[in-house]
Parts: structure tokens; C-alpha cells; sequence
């Protein structure tokens, strides 16, 4: 009876420890790369895996169930030194709707300035308050990034703590040797993704993501009708900024997360909802234009 309870109180320990933040499935590729050891990378995996989802992210407590969704998958494309790569990551997380089986994608990026140094067996170190390998400073950065969005999309402007971390970050990173971290790097990047956030003029983009989610998806299990009618209110909110900073970074990720379940949702809404949807849709996420023309046509 008595090792049956030190066993239960071992195994508690180990899931309490093991429960933090993230739930991150983790995978590298490297079959582009034929002159490196391949267990490198696989050694790389595990580390990048419990570097996510062992570390504590934020104050906050999460049983093993409530842990956030997400994936990151590193694609490496070259081999530039024995221990120096050339990588792009996916980075996609997602969140529970209400009452259902369902999980809505909060952020599908793919970053292709992922580049960093790894030897086997490494140690992943990061610090707060310090620059210690951009490596390291990526992951956190898309750590805090995957939990911002989260946190917003279940309360109003939740996510702030932890948006303002992953500035903290790219700040760090301003003069290190690496690309993604400054604005002339580029228009899509990590520096102009957290800046676009923060920027008081889109705040109401993250005002609109917790109406999308909160007030409309975690109700669509009690109600069909109210929710597509917050979602298309949310729409015209994202088409205003639009047309005054049309092209921004923060909303063309939100498109590229958000296209599949817009057509979804829209499909069983009423004709005029479909109208004023469409309308906003082909204007703010020209990329799919056709496919919301069809919403329209029934095809």
C-alpha cells in the first residue's frame, strides 16, 4: 500500500512538472541537408520540444488538457558551417471553441529567416533579460507570441503581458548578427509582426479577435444566428483599419489563419450576411477573393 501511494505521488509530481504552458508538437526536417549526421537534428527535436513545453511561461496554473495547442515545424535549407543552419519555421497554434470538439487557428506564420547555430547535445539556454542565441531568442519570442494571441482571444487585450515580452525580445535581439529582428530586414517579420501588434492604431484588430472568438465562436454552441453577426461586425471593424493601413503585417496573418473557417462559417449564414461578409473579405484578403466570390454563387 505504501509504495502503491509513493508511486501515485512520484506520478503527480512528474505530470504537475511537466503541465506547464504549451502543448507544442515539434518536428525538424532535414533531408535538404546530406552532410550533417542526421541525429543532430533529431537531437535538436527533443530539445526544441522540451524547451516549449517544459519551461514555465507564464504565472498562470494550466492542467495538462488546458495546455495551448500549437506546432512549430523547422525545415532546414542549408548547411552554412559545421554547427550553423539555414532554416524556415511554420509556427501554428490554435485554441479551443466552446462546447465543441473544435479548435480555431489563432496564428499560421511561416518565418523564413530562421537561422541559428546548434552542436549536439547543446544546451538551450534563454534569458530574459539578455540576448544568448538566436535560437533560443526565436523560440521564446513565438512562446509569447502563441500565448498573446491566446490570452486575447479570451479576454480584452489579455494578452499584453506577454506581447510586451516578446518586444522585450526583439529589442534584445536589435543588434545581433540575424535576420527577422529589425524593420529594414523586411516587411514580414518578427520585428514588424510584434510591433503591428502593440501599435495603438491596431488595437482595435485585437478588440475584434476576442469579439471573433470569445463572443461569437464559444456561443455558436448555444446560438447560430448572433454569433455571424458579431463575426461580420468584427470584419467591418478589421476593413476600417484597412483602409487606413492597408497591407499591415497583423492582419494579413489574421487572414492567413482565419480564411478556411470564414468560409466555413459563412457558408450556412443568410444571403445578406454573405453579402456584407464578402464584401469586407475580398477587400482585406484579396489572396482568396475567388473563394468568397463563391460563397455568393453557392459553388
Amino acid at each position: 500500500m505504501r509504495n502503491i501511494l509513493i508511486l501515485l505521488l512520484i506520478n503527480l509530481i512528474c505530470a504537475q512538472a511537466f503541465a506547464q504552458d504549451l502543448n507544442c508538437a515539434v518536428t525538424v526536417n532535414a533531408e535538404k541537408v546530406t552532410q550533417t549526421d542526421p541525429k543532430i537534428f533529431k537531437t535538436l527535436e527533443t530539445s526544441i520540444f522540451e524547451f516549449m513545453n517544459t519551461r514555465k511561461w507564464t504565472d498562470d496554473v494550466f492542467k495538462p488538457e488546458e495546455r495551448i495547442e500549437c506546432q512549430i515545424l523547422i525545415t532546414i535549407t542549408e548547411e552554412l558551417a559545421s554547427d550553423k543552419f539555414r532554416a524556415q519555421a511554420s509556427v501554428v497554434s490554435r485554441r479551443p471553441v466552446y462546447g465543441s470538439d473544435y479548435n480555431s487557428t489563432l496564428l499560421n506564420f511561416v518565418d523564413k529567416d530562421f537561422e541559428f547555430n546548434y552542436a549536439e547535445y547543446q544546451p538551450l539556454e534563454f534569458n530574459e533579460n539578455q540576448f544568448t542565441s538566436n535560437l533560443t531568442a526565436m523560440l521564446a519570442y513565438y512562446a509569447y507570441i502563441i500565448i498573446g494571441l491566446d490570452y486575447d482571444s479570451f479576454a480584452p487585450k489579455g494578452g499584453d503581458k506577454y506581447f510586451l515580452k516578446a518586444q522585450t525580445i526583439v529589442n534584445q535581439a536589435g543588434n545581433a548578427d540575424a535576420k527577422g529582428w529589425k524593420s529594414y530586414d523586411g516587411t514580414r517579420n518578427r520585428y514588424w509582426y510584434i510591433t503591428n501588434i502593440l501599435d495603438p492604431k491596431f488595437a482595435a484588430i485585437r478588440d475584434a479577435s476576442y469579439q471573433y472568438h470569445r463572443q461569437a465562436l464559444d456561443q455558436m454552441y448555444n446560438d447560430q444566428t448572433k454569433p455571424i453577426t458579431i463575426i461580420t461586425k468584427a470584419l467591418q471593424t478589421l476593413d476600417n483599419i484597412n483602409r487606413t493601413s492597408p497591407n499591415s503585417m497583423v492582419l494579413q496573418l489574421f487572414f492567413s489563419a482565419k480564411s478556411d473557417e470564414l468560409l466555413g462559417l459563412y457558408s450556412k449564414a443568410t444571403p445578406a450576411e454573405k453579402s456584407k461578409a464578402v464584401s469586407y473579405l475580398t477587400r482585406l484578403d484579396p489572396i482568396n477573393a475567388d473563394s468568397y466570390q463563391e460563397l455568393l454563387t453557392g459553388k
